[in-house]
C-alpha cells in the first residue's frame, strides 16, 4: 500500500530536495564568490519550493508544471556544480556526490511527472 500524501512534506522527492538544499547551504557556506554562492543556493532552493507551489495548487496540470520547473532548477544545480569544480570551490569528491544527489532528485522529479500523465 502505498502512503497517502497529506501535505508537500510528504513528497519524498521535496525531502531529498531539502536534504540538497541544506548540504548545497552547507558546502558554499564560506565560499567568497558571493554571486557564485548566491546562484547556486537560489537555484537549489527553488527545486523543493516549486515542488511545494505546485502540491498547494490543488491542480495536477499546475503541479505538473512546477515540477518540470523544479527539474529545471535541478539541472541549474548540476550545471553549477561544474563550475564550482572548475573554479576551485569544491574537490572532485564533493562534486561527485552533490551532483549524485541532484540527479536522483532530477531522476525522482521526472518519475513523478510521467506518474501524472492524463
Amino acid at each position: 500500500m502505498k502512503n497517502k500524501i497529506l501535505c508537500f512534506e510528504d513528497i519524498i522527492v521535496w525531502q531529498k530536495a531539502r536534504e540538497l538544499a541544506d548540504i548545497v547551504y552547507k558546502e558554499f557556506r564560506s565560499n567568497k564568490d558571493f554571486s557564485f554562492k548566491d546562484q547556486i543556493r537560489r537555484a537549489v532552493v527553488s527545486i523543493g519550493n516549486n515542488i511545494a507551489e505546485g502540491y498547494e495548487r490543488k491542480n495536477n496540470n499546475e503541479f505538473r508544471q512546477f515540477l518540470y520547473i523544479a527539474k529545471g532548477s535541478c539541472g541549474e544545480v548540476r550545471s553549477m556544480l561544474y563550475i564550482a569544480l572548475d573554479q576551485d570551490h569544491i574537490s572532485k569528491t564533493t562534486f561527485g556526490e552533490l551532483y549524485e544527489k541532484a540527479t536522483i532528485v532530477s531522476k525522482m522529479l521526472s518519475r513523478l511527472i510521467l506518474s501524472m500523465r492524463p
